[in-house]
């Protein structure tokens, strides 16, 4: 069975999972029944997904009207009707496992001999569920993420007896819900993301338990800088003290003092209105850039979560690239672990975790043979060439991570891809494209353009927690990527197709032309955060549009649509989504077919003359339009014209 069989879709369980399960399914397109024992939590569920569709077209994140959607779901008690005619079964049942293995079971009889069945487990072992089966390799494990309309990870687990077949197709059938999925190609406990996040909230529990650090210094520290998007302790009350707790006894780890003693006083986090912060009668997670502390040991915690990534990449568990895109996607990392011990060093990791576990004899510092062997080698991370990943120097080719670029008919085309942080730029982000720009071939290249992945955003700005940790004194580095776009010698065009804010506003702005959907929305939000734009938007927007509206953009930072923009100046053009792709590619082919030099020499006169007098700029001017006239390109030029044909330019 190929993905393309893919036509009706059976979800047992209409709760929280169940039912947005079901509303993502739906609105990819697929018929879709969901199930559930009785009729009351079938309908609640049904009712759920109807307020949600209404909530995410009145947002304008869904286009299809609701009802349109609404229509391609059935709702059933009786497993044996629900499931008698689909292809494709994705189980939502409470996490108990002889509830999956009854479940499994009736599969066996009732479902088509060749439906695939997914199970939604987040910690049970997807070979022992397939034990129920007399079809095991059609089981497969599917792991959403909570809310499954909003988080956009899913893990495809294979289990012992899982053929490739029916994991690729699950894993084509995620993409064509609009998700992204990551292989988890052994049954292990806790999956990827699990397994790794583990130590991240453990870890934090140990210190603390020891006295060597308080709750607020280690959330403070997490967050503030190494820029994770909460601290372990905010993390532990959000999902539940006690889901931890069981996870860490269920696979016979030890569990940290503080977390036993939480548990036991059934202070288990926001639902019960205290865990390690009050909710009740205080302010909950109310640490702040003061809580900061420099003695805080983060190596200790970020040093595990790389040896947990470790082991799971030297046992063929998962790729460091999949890795580090579900830590991103589903826990909602900054960047993957694997690419953060690259830049740390993984000989200092090493060396964090030899030191502890010869101080303790704890098992849980015991470095992963994949790890050792690593340093062994040399590959030490990114100062070395490789480490978890491998790289190219300035010179050499280099495997992108947060961009997506293609070079066909002298066209380079870099379409920034951290989607699911809204194609936010953090320092891999600018580094490469400075990287894809200063490697460029010149005399292949004729124009650049920009772009952002998914259809949310252009770029929405700078990703604060990808510059935690950075002094002020190191913050102007940051605008190099700028001027490099800025004083490409081809002209660039920054296709902005959503939110375009901030520092990626900034980017569109270094770029020499700009194309706009009407949907798209453009400011500088940073003076909301006691900050101003540092990439040039303060002055760029003066020479652009003005003093008065330049001011008005930064002073106030609010955003402004599209059309504003257009008449501001700030961009070329504002045009509908229809005609957006068509009309970037007029201005594409008519760079593409123009006189290389000519364009090369008018984008430098102009970039060079807008900071000289005039006198100095019409100087500028006159000695380029001189200098072209000796060109093999003009005399192109001057005889097309006078055979009424098109010119044909070869930058001579």
């Amino acid at each position: 069975m190929s993905v393309d069989d893919i036509e009706r879709v059976a979800v047992l369980g209409a709760g929280n999972m169940g039912h947005g399960i079901t509303e993502v399914v739906a609105i990819a397109g697929y018929d879709v029944v969901m199930r559930d024992i009785e009729q009351e939590i079938v309908d609640e569920g049904y009712e759920d997904i109807q307020w949600s569709l209404e909530k995410l077209s009145e947002k304008g994140i869904v286009d299809e009207d609701p009802d349109d959607v609404m229509a391609r779901i059935d709702t059933e008690v009786d497993l044996e009707t629900a499931v008698e005619d689909v292809d494709l079964v994705i189980e939502a049942a409470p996490e108990q496992m002889e509830l999956k293995k009854e479940i499994y079971g009736d599969l066996t009889e009732f479902t088509p001999e060749d439906a695939i069945l997914a199970s939604n487990t987040s910690s049970l072992s997807i070979t022992e569920i397939a034990t129920a089966t007399d079809k095991p390799e059609k089981v497969v494990g599917m792991h959403f993420f909570n809310p499954p309309v909003k988080m956009d990870l899913v893990e495809v687990i294979y289990g012992e007896e899982t053929t490739d077949e029916t994991a690729e197709t699950t894993y084509d059938f995620v993409e064509s819900i609009d998700k992204t999925p990551i292989y988890v190609r052994k049954d292990v406990n806790g999956f990827v993301v699990n397994s790794v996040l583990g130590p991240f909230g453990d870890e934090a529990g140990w210190m603390v338990s020891a006295d060597e650090a308080t709750i607020r210094e280690a959330d403070a520290t997490m967050v503030h800088e190494r820029g994770y998007p909460m601290g372990p302790f905010e993390l532990g009350d959000l999902t539940g003290i006690d889901i931890g707790y069981h996870v860490r006894k269920e696979a016979g780890k030890p569990v940290p003092p503080i977390v036993e003693e939480k548990v036991e006083a059934d202070e288990l986090g926001q639902k019960t209105g205290k865990g390690y912060y009050d909710y009740e009668d205080g302010d909950g997670a109310d640490y702040g850039h003061e809580d900061v502390s420099e003695d805080f040991d983060w190596l200790r915690i970020e040093g595990r979560m790389v040896n947990e990534a470790a082991k799971l990449i030297g046992n063929d568990v998962a790729t460091p690239d999949a890795i580090d895109t579900g830590m991103r996607l589903g826990a909602g990392f900054p960047e993957g672990p694997c690419r953060r011990a690259d830049k740390i060093g993984l000989e200092q990791v090493l060396d964090k975790l030899e030191t502890l576990h010869e101080q303790t004899e704890a098992d849980r510092y015991e470095p992963a043979d994949y790890l050792v062997e690593l340093v062994n080698n040399g590959h030490t991370g990114e100062d070395a060439g490789q480490g978890f990943y491998e790289y190219g120097g300035d010179d050499g080719d280099r495997e992108y991570r947060t961009l997506n670029v293609l070079e066909d008919d002298e066209v380079l085309a870099i379409e920034l891809d951290r989607p699911e942080r809204m194609n936010a730029l953090n320092e891999d982000l600018m580094d490469e494209i400075e990287h894809v720009l200063n490697n460029a071939d010149p005399e292949a290249v004729r124009v650049v353009t920009f772009e952002g992945a998914g259809d949310r955003a252009f770029c929405a700005g700078a990703d604060i927690g990808g510059f935690a940790g950075a002094k002020p004194w190191e913050r102007g580095t940051i605008t190099s990527m700028f001027e490099t776009v800025n004083d490409f010698p081809k002209p660039t065009i920054a296709k902005i197709d959503g939110f375009c804010l901030g520092g990626g506003h900034e980017l569109a702005l270094a770029c020499d032309l700009r194309i706009a959907t009407t949907d798209s929305e453009f400011g500088f939000p940073e003076i909301n955060l006691g900050l101003l734009p540092g990439g040039g938007g303060t002055q760029r927007t003066m020479r652009m549009i003005g003093e008065a509206r330049a001011k008005e953009l930064v002073f106030r930072g609010e955003r402004i649509s599209a059309e504003r923009a257009e008449d501001w100046g700030l961009i070329n053009r504002a045009v509908g989504a229809d005609e957006f792709e068509d009309v970037c590619a007029e201005f594409v082919d008519d760079i593409v077919e123009g006189p290389p030099v000519a364009l090369d020499y008018a984008k430098k006169v102009m970039n060079r003359g807008e900071d000289a007098s005039l006198e100095a700029a019409l100087t500028m001017e006159s000695q380029s339009f001189g200098l072209l006239l000796s060109t093999e390109d003009v005399l192109e030029g001057t005889s097309a014209f006078a055979e009424d044909r098109d010119p044909e330019f070869e930058g001579k």
